[in-house]
């Protein structure tokens, strides 16, 4: 399994755990707002659905046939009460939904993982797959991606009381926490040489080494850490923006595919007028405290 497969995996078993002692419940998603932008969301008219034989196939199925997750806390979570999933992939699913079929609830979904990610494609099983999908060559040699919507890199995360450390800049000499098996060694390796690397064996390992001051921050995927920020108490903070190679996530589609020229076309839509920038807001910046929204990624 990739590295980043693997960091993201995590996520679902951090999310268990992190319910427990060490965190509060978090800050939960703006419901009535994320509703209201998926029903505001664009409607492709009868021309542009005709254009493609995936968007087509989907428009006369009257279903989207969704891979993806829903135990993500920012990108993809069911709210068991009222059976909706909430967060940004979640959130791009239904205004694609939408955008084909004109009723972002007409979505028949599969729960994935890392290990069967393209295998429901290949197979036949679902029409496209939206969670937090690394695109990498290996993966592309056997499915078509379109996108990418996200991209993520590495960061670092502090106490909330730490104002010593602003970045991975200032990392010389401290003690800094990351998962064993994953690319937080080589990540600092390369941008803090001088750190006093603790390897970690889990992910939750590694937050309760910050958290208990048994090292002074903690390197890894910025997206487990925003995760970690939206289930704890305010105990941590990230220092200094992402930085280190682009993890770019994209939306998987059956190999040759003309869906991707159509769901490219889509995010174009939604990055240019501003729904992708209101959806990160609701999803991700308003539960992270992280009020400058990022440029999205561009698309081919």
């Amino acid at each position: 399994m990739p590295i980043k497969s693997l960091l993201k995996s995590t996520v679902v078993a951090f999310a268990v755990v992190a319910s427990g002692s060490l965190f509060a419940q978090g800050t939960p998603i703006n419901a009535a707002a994320f509703d209201a932008l998926v029903a505001q969301g664009p409607v492709a008219d009868a021309a542009t659905i005709a254009s493609s034989t995936w968007a087509t196939k989907i428009k006369q199925a009257g279903t989207l046939r969704l891979g993806g997750t829903q135990t993500s806390n920012l990108f993809s979570l069911l709210n068991e009460k009222d059976g909706k999933a909430r967060g940004f992939d979640a959130g791009l699913a239904q205004l694609l939904t939408r955008y084909i079929l004109g009723d972002a609830s007409k979505v028949q979904f599969t729960q994935v993982n890392s290990s069967t990610r393209e295998q429901v494609l290949i197979n036949g099983q679902v029409d496209m797959v939206l969670a937090t999908y690394s695109i990498t060559p290996a993966r592309a040699e056997k499915i078509s991606f379109a996108g990418p919507y996200y991209t993520s890199q590495a960061g670092v995360l502090v106490k909330s009381n730490n104002n010593a450390i602003q970045s991975h800049n200032d990392l010389a000499g401290k003690k800094v926490a990351t998962q064993a098996g994953s690319t937080g060694p080589a990540i600092l390796a390369q941008f803090a040489p001088k750190a006093v690397v603790q390897e970690f064996q889990t992910h939750q390992e590694a937050l309760d080494g910050l958290r208990q001051g048994r090292v002074d921050a903690y390197v890894t995927d910025h997206t487990l850490l925003l995760n970690a920020l939206s289930l704890g108490t305010g105990d941590s903070k990230l220092a200094g923006a992402p930085f280190g190679a682009q993890d770019p996530y994209g939306i998987g589609l059956p190999k040759g595919s003309d869906g991707v020229a159509f769901v490219n076309a889509f995010l174009k839509k939604v990055q240019a007028d501003g729904t992708w920038a209101k959806l990160w807001t609701i999803s991700i910046g308003q539960r992270t405290g992280s009020t400058a929204v990022p440029t999205p990624p561009a698309i081919p």
